[in-house]
Formats: C-alpha cells, sequence, structure tokens
C-alpha cells in the first residue's frame, strides 16, 4: 500500500489519486493526516502538500485539490520528455509538474464548466480544449504521467514491485439508424423516394425499391456481419440503440416496428447492449427516463450503458441525469471529428461533479476514434496509418482502446468501404499485441 501524507484529504484530492495509483497503477492506497502513522509506516509512503516533511518521497501540490469551485487558473503548459504537462513546481517535488492537480483539471473536465463557444449541437469543441491549443491532444497524457510517476517511486523504492497493464479494446457500436430503408413507414417511404427524384439520386431510388420488394439487402443491415465478428472477438462489443421519438435530429426506427423489436433483442444475445439518448433527452430528464424505461422493456432488465446522440455532454447537467436514473457507464466522452483523448486519459475514470464537490458512481469510459474522424482521409492507407498511431499510443500505456463505428459503418456504400477492414485491424491489435 502506498501511503499518502497530507494536511488535508478533500474529496477531489481522493478521486485524482485513486484514478492515477489505484486504477491506472493497480497501486491500493491510503491516506493520513497525521505525522506518527505516517513515520512508522514501513512501506511506500510519499506526502502531498506545499513542504516535504523531511526526505520523504514527496510531491508539491499548486493548491487546486484543496480549492472548492472554480478559478481563474494560470496554466502554463511545458514539455516533460516525450509529452507535455502543467502546473509546474519547485524543486524540492520529486515530480517537476503537480500531476495530480493536473490530472484533475483533465479528469474532471474542468475546462468545460467554464466559458465557451458551444457549436450547432451545443457541443464543446476541440478548438476550446487546453490539449488542442498546445498540441497534445493526440496522447494520454493522465496516463503517461502516471508511468512518469511510477518511474519516479520505484527509482525512490527500488525494492518495490509494480503491475504492469494489459493493452484491452472496447469496441463500440452506435445504431442511430437500424435500416436505411426498410419499415420506416408509407409517409417516411415516399417522402424519401421523392426526395430521391428531386435530388437527382436515380441510384438510391432504385436501392430504395429493390431492397423495399426483398431483391436487395438493406445497406444499414451489417448485423449479421457484427455477430459474427462478435463470435470470433475476445472482447465483447457495446451497441447502443436510438428508440427515442422521431426528431429533426434523430430518426431511428419506431420501437412499434417488430422486427426491430427482435433485433434489439437478438443483438443482446451477443453483445452489450445499452441506450442511445436521444438529442433532447440529453437536457430532459423526462425524456431520457421515458427511453430508458423503453428500452428497459424491450430487454427485460434495467440497462446500465449509455452513449449521447452526436457525443454531446452537457456538464454537469447531463452526467447528473445518469446519475439519477442509475445509469452505470457512459460512453460518450470523446470528440466526433478528431482522433485525440478528450479527457487526456483511455483509462475509464468516475464523473466528478465540481459544483457539488462529489465523486460520483457513473463511470464514463472516454473513446478515441469516431469512425467519422477517419473520413478526412482520402486514401486507405492514410486512415489506417491514422488508426494505427492511436492505436499505438494507447498500447504505450496499456490503456484501453475505444472506438466508435456505427452499423452503417459497415455498408456496401462507397464512402464506408474500407471500414471492414479497419475494423478489422482494431480487432486484431489485441490479438497482436506484445505481452
Amino acid at each position: 500500500m502506498l501511503l499518502i501524507y497530507t494536511p488535508k484529504v478533500t474529496s477531489r484530492l481522493k478521486f485524482v489519486f485513486k484514478q492515477i495509483c489505484t486504477r491506472i497503477l493497480g497501486i491500493p492506497i491510503g491516506f493520513t493526516t497525521t505525522i506518527e502513522p505516517f513515520i512508522a509506516h514501513d512501506g511506500l509512503k510519499m506526502s502531498y502538500g506545499v513542504q516535504p516533511l523531511g526526505s520523504e518521497f514527496f510531491v508539491q501540490s499548486n493548491g487546486l485539490l484543496f480549492e472548492q469551485g472554480l478559478s481563474d487558473l494560470e496554466i502554463n503548459v511545458q514539455k516533460w520528455g516525450t509529452t507535455k504537462c502543467f502546473f509546474g513546481v519547485g524543486d524540492k517535488s520529486q515530480l517537476p509538474f503537480d500531476i495530480f492537480s493536473a490530472a484533475f483539471y483533465l479528469l474532471s473536465r474542468y475546462e468545460e464548466y467554464l466559458p465557451h463557444v458551444k457549436d450547432r449541437y451545443g457541443r464543446f469543441t476541440k478548438h476550446d480544449s487546453l490539449a488542442f491549443q498546445h498540441g497534445f491532444l493526440q496522447q494520454p497524457v493522465v496516463d503517461l504521467w502516471a508511468e512518469n510517476f511510477k518511474q519516479a517511486l520505484s527509482a525512490f523504492f527500488p525494492e518495490a514491485e509494480f503491475k504492469s497493464r494489459q493493452y484491452d479494446i472496447q469496441p463500440v457500436i452506435d445504431v442511430p439508424m437500424a435500416y436505411y430503408f426498410k419499415y420506416k413507414g408509407l409517409f417516411r417511404t415516399f417522402g424519401g423516394a421523392v426526395s430521391d427524384l428531386f435530388n437527382f439520386r436515380f441510384r438510391l431510388f432504385y436501392d430504395r425499391f429493390f431492397v423495399l420488394f426483398g431483391l436487395k439487402r438493406d445497406p444499414y443491415d451489417n448485423f449479421k456481419w457484427i455477430i459474427n465478428r462478435q463470435k470470433k472477438s475476445q472482447s465483447k462489443f457495446h451497441m447502443f440503440f436510438l428508440v427515442g421519438d422521431f426528431t429533426s435530429y434523430d430518426s431511428n426506427i419506431s420501437l412499434n416496428k417488430k422486427p426491430f423489436l427482435s433485433l434489439i433483442k437478438s443483438m443482446r444475445d451477443y453483445c452489450k447492449v445499452g441506450l442511445k439518448s436521444s438529442f433532447y433527452a440529453l437536457d430532459d430528464l423526462s425524456i431520457l427516463k421515458l427511453e430508458k424505461t423503453r428500452l428497459d422493456g424491450v430487454l427485460n432488465s434495467a440497462i446500465k450503458d449509455v452513449r449521447s446522440s452526436f457525443s454531446k455532454v452537457n456538464l454537469p447537467v447531463t452526467y447528473r441525469h445518469y446519475v439519477e436514473l442509475e445509469i452505470q457507464n457512459d460512453f460518450s466522452m470523446g470528440y466526433p471529428d478528431t482522433i485525440g483523448f478528450r479527457a487526456g486519459t483511455c483509462t475509464p475514470f468516475l464523473f466528478y461533479d465540481i459544483d457539488f464537490e462529489i465523486q460520483t458512481p457513473l463511470l464514463i469510459h472516454p473513446y478515441q476514434l469516431m469512425d467519422f474522424s477517419l473520413l478526412q482521409f482520402n486514401s486507405y492507407l492514410d486512415k489506417k496509418e491514422s488508426l494505427e498511431k492511436a492505436i499505438s499510443q494507447v498500447q504505450q500505456v496499456g490503456g484501453i482502446f475505444t472506438p466508435v463505428f456505427h452499423n452503417y459503418s459497415f455498408s456496401p456504400l462507397n464512402r464506408w468501404k474500407d471500414f471492414k477492414s479497419l475494423f478489422n485491424l482494431i480487432l486484431d491489435s489485441k490479438t497482436n499485441v506484445s505481452p
């Protein structure tokens, strides 16, 4: 056990030390605010505060973990080996930065509480993030800082042994629209056909009727392929179904359609099924509760996993609603159009509510890549290279690679022609990783 002496044990301090020491490094920890048990402790120990007690392992605090609420922070990002960090501290510290305060800033999404310009969907964008502005968005910096911390501990306590993490994958498959042509009702089908003709999309017009008459498979119906890949994979896929009402933002099949109900139930036999909350459910608890109740009824069990429509997270409201409905896992933390680490990590972490200064039971699973972010690359080789680079960043720290694909990503449509191969590359990355 690593015993940590600190003048005051706060909720922030417990949250971030448990994340770095226990969740990332696998080191059990304890806290003390009195000197005597700290001196008597015979194992790993460190102090965290303004000044060291003596010659112990000491990391200087910049004070953020002892504050409450939001402050106007002065942040100076500096290079640190192969990565970057901020909240630099004095020479007496074993680390040149207060990595615990820096990690808290990123993991709590402190910057998303501050005033910022939202995009057209009301989302926090990468342009307002410290990571993007200072060029470390493509690195899991919190995990890298944790590794630096472990190396410093190992040098100070050469007899200590530390566990090594194993790289893992956690594929996510979104289903915002289960079928492109089928089961949409007469009005939507007729309107779609007229729109195809009006916009000279003749190929789409013909495909629509071939599918409706059973002469061709719906391009979004790739569920048998997904099942076959799941059967051969060591990792469970997480599938999220949209069951909200039809709106200008969300347009899935109605739950009144029996084939859609059967699809959800059948996929639950192979994958972990969760709720894709609709756009309007993100800020309205009553709508979110209705959608959860619907999916609970289909599966005959209480769902525990959720992903927000458009990956929109309105902090802290969205996550508070999830906590209130006893949802345990969220898979929305990432940037849909950019490969990177929105919270600076590839390790799941608990949501910390800064307004109430409490750690909640909601576990956030950050994703590093969405299929749409790969569309910016023209060639398959460029897509593959970018994907492999993101995977290698996670493998380097033994983290969890969480990609988000969609059921239509595996369609024969020209836009998505390479994505089956890219998805297979992700699955193979776990099989081929060095032990």
